[in-house]
Parts: C-alpha cells; sequence; structure tokens
C-alpha cells in the first residue's frame, strides 16, 4: 500500500494518505505536509515533540493535527520526519513528531506551505483508512 499521494488544486496542493488504521493514516499525512517542505529523507530524528488535542469529529481531529505540525514547524524552525500517532475514543490525539532544526544549507527547500484548508478534507474508514487534506501554498 502507498503511503501518500499528491492531487492538483487550484494554487494549492492536495494530499491523501493512507494507513491500516487513523493512527497509521494520521503518521503519513504528517510525512506527506514535510515531503511537501522538504525532502524528509534528508531530516535526522534529533529532537522529540509531543502535543495532545482533542477535537469533535474525525475530520476535525486531522484539521487541528495538521495545523499543529505547522505551528511547531513556524515556531520551533524544525523539519520533522518521523510521527507517532495514538488516537483515543472521543476524538483525542497523542503525538510524538521527531525531525531537527532547518537549515537550508542542508536540508532541500521546496514549497512553503501557509495554512491548512477545510476545503475537500475527508476522512474515509474501510478496509483500509484514507484522509484527504488541500494546503494553501
Amino acid at each position: 500500500m502507498k503511503r501518500f499521494e499528491y492531487f492538483e488544486a487550484t494554487a494549492d496542493i492536495g494530499l491523501r494518505a493512507y494507513g491500516k488504521d487513523m493512527e497509521e493514516a494520521f503518521e503519513n499525512a504528517g510525512l506527506a505536509i514535510f515531503n511537501i517542505i522538504s525532502d524528509t529523507s534528508g531530516i535526522a530524528p534529533l529532537r522529540e515533540i509531543e502535543f495532545e488535542i482533542t477535537s469533535e469529529d474525525d475530520v476535525s481531529l486531522l484539521y487541528d493535527y495538521l495545523e499543529e505540525l505547522l505551528f511547531y514547524h513556524e515556531v520551533e524552525f524544525m523539519l520533522f520526519s518521523r510521527f507517532d500517532v495514538e488516537i483515543s475514543e472521543g476524538f483525542h490525539l497523542k503525538a510524538k513528531i521527531t525531525g531537527e532544526e532547518i537549515d537550508w544549507d542542508r536540508h532541500e527547500r521546496k514549497s512553503e506551505i501557509k495554512a491548512i484548508t477545510f476545503h475537500r478534507m475527508a476522512v474515509k474508514k474501510a478496509d483500509n483508512v484514507e484522509v484527504q487534506a488541500i494546503v494553501d501554498l
């Protein structure tokens, strides 16, 4: 199974991430987000950040999770390449994200993400889980 893919969206980029469960799909969505910004294969797992969020439904949880990833990227000036997610009842998420401080002399600079959008955001559960989001570049 592929981990994630991109699709066209006017002036933005869309992503679909996949997993055997919600946790894996969210982890792959995090990887997809940071592959838009840089090549995650060149990001060392040097520093870990943990956070928790609670939302009102699956789609809001995805939005809040992706927003939190961008928040730590911007505030801590970091790139992330490892995402460990636990989701429990009540739409509660615990995440452990690992990466390193940005060094544009070493890290490939791709696209800057301005924001996560709710437009066409979706969480589809069947045999596997597919999450979809569009980011504003």
